[in-house]
């Protein structure tokens, strides 16, 4: 038979190939790839996602002198005001903040990140306080109140304030020391010492009276401080309506100058210390006291409030009339009525005390 007939050899089958083993060493960087992912994500998170919610309120947090990290984060955290406190404190750890803890007043941000946040605090990058001081009488209410803006003690303050060496280093004693303070809003930072903000209002004092003011105050005969004196009592006098303090002030010039006693009921009141007092009666104008103008020509020897500037300024601007006396008008709207004679006065005086005994306005 011819070979051209002779079929072809089938091919001898392939053998299926056996699967290859997984490597355990694939499984381990599979594992490795996948963590470096999730943490690469929660470092992310940590980082750069924000992490202050305050909802558009102004929250600040405050860091003592000689706060301990775990101190400071507490007082984070009292704020209430961070979503994941956790990463807080791991971002905290890594950039070293529990041995880079620094006192101060510091604003808490809608959408800060634990970076910003963290960063802010170890910085000492503090935000400044706005100091304002309004309504005081004394020297303990002014400590009281300045305490509330710089870390300090009202006892601390209210020190400074009673002693004689430091108030003279500022060019004043314990009883004129309130002149130095005119009220109006001054930025500070939370951590300036007692002393510092003292110096601080002395500086602002030295601004606030220019050669201009000055002039003026030599104009009407005062001192600076008995400038301030003297505003302190027409702001008492009139604290309702400022637009009729230059004529109150000008009546006590007129007085001043003419040798008169004051008579200003507010200084009566403040010899008291009562300071409910509506009514100022006989047995009041009787207190021995040297800020009893009744008893007393002259000035008291020191203001009996902190005046506003536009009390300072109605002084020093007076309004020019002959009138030397007033008394609240009996319509109780605030306004005085002004009289340039005692028997005029008397009349004035009358008419308020008539209203006063209706109303049975006693004390």
């Amino acid at each position: 038979m011819s070979e051209l007939n002779t079929p072809p050899a089938s091919p001898s089958p392939r053998r299926p190939r056996k699967p290859r083993k997984t490597s355990k060493w694939t499984y381990a960087l599979v594992l490795v790839m996948f963590l470096f992912v999730c943490f690469s994500y929660y470092a992310y998170q940590i980082v750069y996602t924000a992490n202050v919610e305050v909802k558009g309120e102004p929250v600040y947090v405050l860091i003592p002198r000689g706060a301990t990290y775990e101190q400071a984060m507490d007082s984070i955290d009292a704020k209430k005001v961070v979503i994941d406190r956790l990463s807080l404190r791991f971002m905290a750890k890594l950039m070293d903040y529990p041995e880079l803890v620094k006192p101060g007043r510091y604003e808490l941000k809608d959408g800060m990140t634990n970076y910003k946040l963290i960063a802010k605090l170890r910085s000492g990058d503090q935000d400044p306080v706005k100091l304002t001081y309004t309504n005081v009488r004394l020297k303990k209410d002014l400590a009281q109140k300045l305490s509330t803006f710089i870390d300090a003690s009202p006892a601390q303050i209210d020190s400074l304030l009673n002693s004689p060496s430091f108030t003279k280093k500022l060019g004043f004693d314990t009883t004129t020391i309130l002149t130095m303070f005119i009220p109006n809003t001054y930025e500070m930072y939370w951590t300036t010492p007692a002393t510092e903000m003292m110096e601080r209002m002395k500086k602002e004092y030295d601004n606030f009276w220019t050669a201009e003011r000055e002039a003026k105050a030599q104009d009407v005969g005062l001192s600076k401080v008995e400038v301030s004196i003297l505003a302190s009592i027409v702001q008492a006098e009139q604290s309702v309506h400022a637009d009729e303090r230059p004529r109150i002030a000008g009546v006590y010039l007129n007085r001043l100058q003419r040798g008169m006693a004051l008579q200003a009921d507010p200084t009566v009141v403040y010899a008291v210390g009562d300071f409910s007092i509506r009514r100022v009666l006989n047995v009041h104008l009787r207190t021995p006291s040297p800020y009893n103008t009744y008893l007393n020509k002259g000035l008291p020897p020191g203001p009996i409030n902190l005046p506003a500037i536009s009390s300072i300024n109605a002084v020093l601007n007076p309004e020019q009339h002959e009138y030397l006396y007033f008394c609240a008008k009996e319509d109780f709207s605030g306004y005085h009525a002004f009289a340039a004679t005692e028997a005029e006065h008397r009349r004035n005086a009358a008419r308020f005390h008539a209203a006063m005994n209706q109303r049975n306005i006693m004390k």
